[in-house]
């Protein structure tokens, strides 16, 4: 239905002519909070787009890889980054018909901001890969923003009962490892491994500090969702915290990298010497996929998750054919992905944990980020 009538217009006044944004200049540049960003206005709004007022948004690891410009695609700039939003519609570009959504909604904004729908890749529900594909705080300006610009399409509904520091704790790492979990081919019963499980630091094998920048940072959603799943999890990650952590979040055994001896023969160990199902890989280190086919078992599923800057994956070429092993790359989810990860949590399934902060400490965390020093989610509020 069309959403261009008196009642929706009317909702739309109060908006600003202007915002506070966290804006890199240049790939590399400090970023920078101002206060005189423009706000898109309604009525210049295209059909599809919606305006949306933010209540606040995650901060990833993939934002300062935006902000360095590290990744071989290099981001726009001027960039507005974030990609775990959250907010209210308030207003929706004029000759916008069947949307799904309605000012007043509230809904999240993820990384995939814009797919057409109509190419190859969308039409087989692999619209991260679209060929004409947005991506919010990357190619487009994304959630540091009090008011983003996105599209009425690509917004993730947020059912009531979840607050919204909690969903767009989700709305990036908890959708990429559920749908990396969905996508495992593993059964009710089947064990799976989450290296780094406790959120932090985890490295399997090999820890040093200079990889400490490279780590891909997750939540423990991870292990919840795979309890979600009925598989059974063994949870990789290094320090009594973790520990207490990962096993009161329902992990079935801990494995704690900085005592173990030899993690795969512990694996090889608790799944009668057999070895795990799957591995959901998230580490940012070549040695971490490269020791998943070593414990997993014949015609075992390695999820490849993290993004790296430049590491390369590392495997035994033998050892892989010769177990049927399969490495899976997962990116991140689609549309129905996202709402089924989003309903889980809602549901009271997930619990998901993250520390506040303002816009105007974004600085800060990124230098905390690229230290290696946040161990959790940072959800900054915008309002």
């Amino acid at each position: 239905m069309s959403q261009t009538s008196p009642a929706n217009k009317a909702q739309t006044t109060s908006i600003p002519k202007h915002q506070k944004a966290a804006i890199v200049q240049k790939s590399g540049q400090h970023v920078q909070v101002q206060s005189d960003v423009p706000v898109k206005q309604p009525n210049e709004l295209k059909p599809g787009e919606c305006l949306i007022k933010m209540h606040c948004t995650g901060v990833c690891h993939t934002d300062l890889h935006a902000a360095m410009g590290d990744w071989p695609v290099p981001p726009k700039t001027p960039l507005i980054g974030g990609h775990e939003g959250v907010g209210d519609i308030v207003a929706i570009g004029e000759n916008t018909t069947d949307s799904p959504v309605k000012i007043g909604d509230r809904v999240g904004v993820k990384w995939v901001a814009y797919s057409c729908l109509q190419c190859e890749q969308c039409r087989n529900s692999h619209e991260q890969n679209c060929e004409n594909v947005q991506l919010s705080g990357y190619t487009v300006d994304g959630t540091f923003q009090q008011y983003v610009v996105s599209f009425v399409n690509s917004v993730t509904p947020i059912p009531n009962g979840l607050e919204s520091a909690a969903a767009a704790s989700l709305l990036c790492a908890g959708l990429t490892v559920y749908r990396a979990l969905k996508y495992s081919e593993t059964n009710p019963g089947d064990w799976v491994v989450l290296p780094g499980a406790g959120g932090g630091l985890g490295h399997l094998g090999v820890f040093s500090s200079s990889m400490v920048k490279c780590l891909v940072v997750y939540r423990p959603s991870a292990i919840q969702y795979a309890k979600y799943m009925g598989r059974r999890v063994i949870a990789i990650d290094g320090g009594e915290e973790k520990r207490e952590l990962c096993l009161s979040l329902g992990a079935d055994h801990w494995i704690d990298f900085t005592t173990c001896k030899d993690v795969t023969a512990e694996i090889k160990r608790v799944t009668d010497g057999k070895g795990a199902h799957a591995a959901v890989v998230t580490t940012a280190s070549s040695s971490g996929y490269a020791q998943a086919v070593d414990y997993l078992r014949e015609n075992g599923r390695l999820m490849a998750v993290g993004l790296p800057a430049k590491a390369t994956l590392d495997a035994s070429i033998f050892f892989t054919v010769f177990k049927s092993i399969t490495i899976h790359g997962s990116y991140v989810g689609n549309r129905q992905d996202a709402i089924e990860c989003i309903n889980i949590a809602a549901s009271g399934a997930i619990k998901v944990h993250y520390q506040l902060k303002s816009i105007d400490e974004l600085e800060s965390v990124y230098v905390a980020l690229g230290e290696g020093k946040i161990a959790g989610r940072i959800v900054l509020t915008l309002q």
